[in-house]
């Protein structure tokens, strides 16, 4: 019952990451790791497509702890911000949100740049 309760779980947790690529402030990473623990408690066979798919080699990356490149860390800045800018000035109305929205993408912006570890050479 255990691993059928962690897989559901993962599943739901490895579309939310997914989701949290195109939607600014639903976070993408914590979701995938979470789904690599369930997968890896309950299924040897999700675990290794989960770490064979696309989303894998931000997961190992991460494990291995070695960072974000550079090149990762402006793809992923400059996605974020199309979906901020789209978000604010194409579909939100209300002034108070869209500069919420906006300072909400300046602090994850600063994460992405300062926080999140930087890949080594």
């Amino acid at each position: 019952m255990r691993n059928v309760l962690y897989i559901a779980v993962g599943v739901l947790s490895v579309i939310l990451g997914i989701i949290g690529i195109f939607i600014p402030g639903l976070p993408t990473t914590p979701f995938l790791l979470l789904s690599s623990w369930l997968f890896y408690k309950s299924s040897g066979r999700l675990h290794n497509w989960l770490h064979g798919s696309v989303l894998g080699k931000y997961i190992r990356r991460y494990e291995e702890r070695r960072g974000m490149s550079w090149g990762s860390k402006f793809v992923s800045i400059a996605c974020m911000w199309t979906m901020i800018c789209i978000s604010a000035f194409g579909v939100i109305e209300n002034g108070h949100i869209r500069l919420l929205l906006l300072i909400l993408g300046g602090i994850g912006t600063a994460s992405v740049l300062f926080i999140v570890p930087s890949a080594k050479k």
